[in-house]
């Protein structure tokens, strides 16, 4: 069996007004994935805006967030900066919180080859007692994980799964066969919209950053998919790509990092979860026009009255 699997949500990070962590908010948004019937909770990744939090935030979110699920799902955490000897810090402190994985990319900034990649997550590995999940994010660190390094890495344990949200299926596929043979091994899709496909593939799980607004949307696909009920299975994933669309409202005004998450953020807000759509300075929040495109779309899709 793979160590993680299921609906694994890459949690948003609540912000007030002024900026800070709204930490009560934070636990709403903890208590409503719960709910849902969300397999895990995966703290401080993109979407919940990780590199705009210093290490002392990123510690007490962890700490917020593991004290809030209560044992209940595992609790993953990201442990992303721009060195090793950076990462391996934060993640012996989320370790020492106790969190039951880390998620780290590649370095960044610097510009590293594959080999020397490979290196950082063996020294990752090396420093830690707890799982190590390599996060395949080029958009954000610029370089991709390639098949060869995931591959490697799988067959020596150096990481114990995979967050795939490279954008590119086709290597995800690739990984997926190369892998298929460890049966500890475990890879998750970042994808929102080719969820189906990516679970029939053999992916074990998905982590989408829109299940903060519908955790329950991909708490049912992923049951249909489990079921063979691939025509439900569809149609669901046919509704959630029509949610989606709300990560365009922005574009071009705002960046797309900024539209992503700012349409998590205020489709949330809408639905009374939290109470506002600020994200972390410079980033743009969306506005009142766009935030009416976007409550159409949660009506459309069966989420606002």
């Amino acid at each position: 069996m793979p160590l993680f699997e299921g609906v694994v949500p890459p949690v948003v990070t609540p912000l007030t007004s002024d900026f800070d962590v709204d930490y009560e908010a934070f636990d709403r948004v903890v208590d409503f994935l719960l709910e849902a019937g969300v397999h895990g909770l995966f703290v401080l990744g993109s979407t919940s805006e990780v590199v705009f939090h210093d290490e002392k935030t990123r510690l007490k979110i962890i700490e917020r967030a593991l004290r809030r699920a209560g044992g209940r799902v595992p609790v993953l955490a990201g442990v992303i900066d721009t060195a090793t000897d950076r990462v391996i810090a934060q993640a012996r402190a989320a370790q020492s919180a106790g969190v039951d994985a880390v998620v780290a990319t590649a370095p960044f900034y610097a510009r590293t080859s594959q080999p020397e990649i490979v290196d950082h997550f063996r020294y990752l590995r090396e420093a830690l007692e707890v799982p190590v999940i390599a996060y395949d994010i080029p958009v954000c660190v610029h370089i991709k994980l390639e098949r060869s390094t995931i591959s490697t890495l799988a067959r020596e344990g150096a990481i114990a799964g995979l967050k795939d949200s490279s954008g590119d299926d086709g290597s995800f596929r690739y990984v997926l066969a190369d892998t298929a043979g460890l049966p500890d091994f475990f890879a998750m899709t970042g994808s929102e919209i080719v969820v189906d496909s990516m679970l029939n593939l053999g992916a074990h799980g998905v982590v989408p950053g829109l299940a903060n607004v519908d955790p329950h949307g991909y708490v049912r696909l992923w049951n249909l998919c489990r079921s063979g009920d691939l025509a439900g299975a569809r149609r669901e994933q046919e509704r959630l790509c029509k949610l989606f669309e709300i990560v365009w409202l922005g574009l071009p005004r705002i960046s797309a990092g900024s539209a992503g998450v700012g349409a998590f953020k205020t489709a949330m807000r809408s639905l009374g979860i939290i109470e506002t759509n600020t994200l972390a300075r410079p980033q743009r929040a969306l506005n009142g026009e766009e935030t009416a495109r976007l409550d159409a779309i949660l009506r459309a899709t069966g989420l606002l009255e």
